[in-house]
């Protein structure tokens, strides 16, 4: 709890000077949270009034009031309520200010890393924070794996770090959505670091254009954010970040790894002289585990806690995860649901065939209510695979079917032939698992470690590397 005027004091001075807030009103008044949810206010909140592209927080702010805020952060005034007003140019900015301002900037006490990217973010997250733990630091890791979001509303983000910081952490590692970055929620974070993994063909239904959406993940990699930049070179929007960049740049790339061997449940490499194991296969996530690893070392971690961070990295739920291990054949459930993602998942299932004429099959569709542009650009990537069944994913409000559609339109007329195509998931994946040989190896891709499937507005239990492995009980 702290005075509004307290809390304004704390704002970083360089948003002050911007001449971004007005106050009408006392400013002797205080403030018990920060919130941009009509629904959560509390007495003493400050409600921020947002601006959505359906809804408008200011029609909400007499609400709010009601309900008890002794404060409202707005764009333009509300008439009709005698609470102390701050307008400011954008609400949206402002908030991550003020959120952070009010938990006295928990980011600034903790080392905070950003993972951004199309692909690999949760995974590079997830071994940064092994890495990050066996160094000695109390760390938490925070994305697609732990909540509704991968990047949550400021507010709710200052929230969390406030009470991690009460909680004696010492490290966070974040995902950063490029959503989160164009819809300012990181506003008023300070990152150690900030990691790019490689940018490709995704969320255009919400960025309208792929130039926008790297301008999204760029804007990550500047003063306001970061005091330092850790970059995939091999990428192109890597490289220009790096050449763009105005805080200091460490890069990395596949060359940086030698002597690589992977299987279906391990990667492993020489390092800066040091043989490395980690407990997830994949090719592609030989380049993630770099990713951690230069990371950590740009931060002063030592390569021998590098080195035992990654091999205490095993099973990620959803990432290149093998449900059958010891099979006669692979099964691997994987979050690859864009078409870069697809062929690089792909591409580690052949190197993975361990018969001559083994084969790779692939179950895979799209989510509906998002970007139809890549659905063709799907079934394309998915020819990379011997044989193709396109299902469902979650198709949310529109035809499954549909989608399916849009998907087979994108496979060459002569590749359609190893084709099927079966509306029903479950049914899809028996199919693969019914026709499976010894040696072979089956993706089940994007919808990774989900377990719920969004069906004509419902939410439908469905973990697909629970199913598979009880399809593949049902079959053994």
């Amino acid at each position: 709890m702290a005075s509004l005027g307290e809390v304004l004091a704390r704002v970083d001075a360089s948003e002050v000077a911007r001449g971004d807030y007005r106050v009408s009103g006392t400013t002797n008044v205080e403030i018990t949270d920060v919130t941009h949810d009509s629904r959560t206010v509390q007495r003493g909140a400050m409600f921020c009034c947002v601006r959505g592209e359906e809804r408008d927080g200011h029609d909400f702010a007499v609400q709010a009031v009601h309900s008890g805020a002794s404060a409202l952060l707005v764009e333009r005034e509300v008439s009709g309520v005698e609470v102390t007003q701050v307008v400011v140019r954008d609400v949206r900015r402002a908030m991550g200010y003020v959120a952070a301002a009010f938990h006295q900037h928990p980011s600034r006490e903790l080392t905070v890393v950003g993972v951004t990217g199309t692909n690999g973010k949760t995974t590079t997250a997830q071994m940064l924070g092994a890495i990050l733990t066996q160094s000695g630091k109390r760390t938490s890791v925070f994305g697609t794996l732990t909540g509704a979001r991968t990047t949550p509303e400021a507010p709710e983000l200052q929230r969390t770090l406030a009470s991690e910081r009460a909680k004696g952490t010492t490290a966070v590692v974040m995902e950063v959505s490029s959503h989160a970055l164009a819809l300012q929620r990181v506003a008023g974070m300070q990152f150690a670091a900030a990691v790019f993994t490689n940018l490709g063909h995704d969320h255009l239904d919400f960025h309208r254009t792929h130039d926008a959406y790297f301008a999204a993940k760029a804007s990550l990699f500047s003063p306001d954010y970061t005091t330092l930049a850790v970059i995939n070179r091999d990428d192109s929007y890597g490289r220009k970040i790096a050449d763009s960049a105005t805080v200091p740049v460490v890069t990395f790339g596949r060359d940086d790894a030698t002597d690589v061997t992977v299987d279906a449940s391990q990667a492993q490499f020489t390092w800066r002289k040091t043989r490395v194991r980690c407990g997830i296969g994949g090719d592609f996530n030989v380049l993630n585990a770099l990713a951690a690893a230069t990371a950590a070392a740009s931060l002063g971690t030592s390569v021998s806690d590098v080195v035992s961070g990654l091999a205490a990295v095993g099973r990620i739920p959803g990432r290149f995860e093998n449900v059958n291990a010891g099979g006669a054949f692979a099964v691997i459930v994987d979050y690859a649901h864009t078409p870069e993602a697809l062929r690089n998942v792909l591409a580690s299932a052949r190197a993975l065939r361990s018969a001559s004429r083994a084969r790779v099959t692939v179950v895979f569709g799209c989510g509906g209510d998002r970007d139809p542009s890549k659905r063709a650009e799907m079934g394309a990537a998915a020819t990379a695979a011997d044989n193709i069944i396109v299902t469902s994913d979650n198709p949310r409000h529109e035809s499954p079917q549909a989608i399916i559609d849009a998907i087979v339109a994108g496979i060459p007329s002569a590749e359609r032939a190893k084709t099927i195509v079966e509306v029903d998931r479950r049914q899809a994946m028996s199919r693969a698992i019914a026709d499976a040989r010894r040696g072979d190896v089956i993706v089940i891709a994007g919808r990774g470690h989900e377990t719920m499937q969004s069906v004509a507005g419902r939410e439908v239990p469905f973990d697909d590397a629970a199913v598979a492995r009880e399809l593949l009980g049902a079959t053994s």
